[in-house]
């Protein structure tokens, strides 16, 4: 399957004059953790002077988005409060915001969050709960549509258990998210699918999954962007026994695979090495494209 989403190419654009188009190539999410306790870079960047450089340097190596989050999502964390979240968010959103040359989007799951993060400039909501956050049910779509936002919606569950077939729950999953999007009035072009690699999911159900990404796409008629976040994770250890800081080359894999599959936007934390790996894949899937 071609990187092209010949029935919906999408263009956001934004007040500020950014742009963000989806469809002709595969787009590159650099991953910006300002969090003392993320799985794979925690304290890195938490103060807001390397943040800034950092997300300069993606954007130079190739970044398209910057993804903003304040708490860390790794396995066993405990949530913390939106008014701590926003504490520990806003001196970052304050500096990474205005001098940022692509569009930024926050990494929550809670709506408090997310509307502080929106009238601070954020130009996409990445909510790892799909807009079905049991906390606050219909929250984060309200406010996704109050503000017209693009929002990444992530497949997620407390169970990794699944009774029947994995691909059908996350269908019936993504169904009432998009359900739920549409009764809050937004707009269905704003909606980016995540299949939540890493989440709610075994090794076992993680590569299932990454096998047959391309079921992912079309819903009701409509296809989806796919944003496909596998950075470092733990199912790639597990599968080749590897520490954390030794997922680099494997990520790849697992993005190459996704583009193949019709995923149009990778979410990294290696963004030089993984930007050059998915455009070669992209150029060779537009060779492939041009003799048919």
């Amino acid at each position: 399957m071609a990187n092209v989403l010949r029935e919906a190419d999408r263009k956001y654009t934004w007040q500020d004059g950014k742009e963000l188009e989806i469809g002709g190539r595969t787009l590159i999410m650099g991953i910006l953790n300002v969090t003392p306790d993320s799985f794979s870079d925690g304290g890195k960047w938490n103060s807001v002077d390397k943040a800034v450089q950092h997300m300069l340097e993606m954007v130079v190596n190739g970044a398209d988005i910057i993804d903003i989050g304040a708490e860390s999502s790794r396995p066993g964390f405990v949530t913390m409060s939106a008014k701590d979240e926003i504490e520990r968010l806003k001196p970052f959103l304050e500096a990474v915001v205005p001098a940022c040359p692509v569009p930024v989007s926050i990494d929550t799951f809670k709506a408090e969050t997310a509307a502080f993060a929106a009238e601070h400039g954020v130009h996409i909501l990445n909510d790892i709960w799909g807009l079905q956050y049991e906390e606050e049910p219909g929250e984060m779509a309200k406010v996704a549509a109050r503000y017209d936002l693009p929002v990444v919606v992530m497949h997620n569950r407390n169970s990794k258990e699944y009774k029947g077939d994995i691909i059908d729950s996350m269908r019936s999953f993504f169904l009432k998210s998009i359900e739920i999007a549409d009764k809050a009035g937004i707009d269905l072009d704003k909606l980016i699918l995540d299949p939540g690699i890493g989440f709610g999911k075994t090794v076992e159900g993680n590569l299932e999954v990454m096998n047959r990404l391309q079921e992912l796409k079309q819903f009701d008629g409509r296809r989806y962007p796919v944003l496909l976040g596998t950075s470092r994770k733990s199912f790639i250890g597990n599968t080749l026994d590897l520490p954390v800081d030794e997922r680099m080359e494997p990520t790849g894999a697992t993005c190459v695979l996704g583009i193949t599959k019709g995923c149009e936007i990778m979410r990294v934390h290696d963004v030089l090495p993984i930007s050059r790996m998915c455009k070669i894949t992209d150029a060779i899937l537009a060779a492939g494209s041009r003799k048919g």
